[in-house]
């Protein structure tokens, strides 16, 4: 399962409210090759559920990942800070060995 926090889910909805996305849209989460660690987290707002892909519901944020990179995302945590240290969502991804000095990039 992925989950969201309270503060990721306000963000959320607040980004797919300004952004005027339809009621169906939902966070599409994933992974890809690439980043000085070897893999990098994907993040969107998406309408269109694919054959293959894994859907979540956690406090009311419907969350959808593809089969392969929900192989790399078990347990991960979607959270949002607006610090002074980094702005933004970010991945508390417990299956992540190493990740690089700006957090963008990980490794299994």
């Amino acid at each position: 399962m992925i989950t969201v926090t309270e503060t990721a889910k306000a963000k959320a909805l607040s980004l797919m409210q300004s952004e005027q996305k339809p009621e169906s849209a939902f966070i599409r989460v994933g992974v890809d090759g690439g980043g000085c660690s070897g893999l990098t987290y994907l993040l969107e707002f998406d309408t269109v559920i694919r054959p293959d892909d894994k859907v979540f519901e956690d406090k009311g944020i419907k969350i959808v990942c593809d089969k392969k990179s929900f192989l790399y995302l078990i347990g991960t945590e979607l959270d949002y800070t607006d610090g002074l240290n980094g702005k933004g969502f970010h991945f508390k991804n417990p299956n992540a060995s190493r990740t690089c000095g700006c957090g963008e990039s990980f490794s299994v």
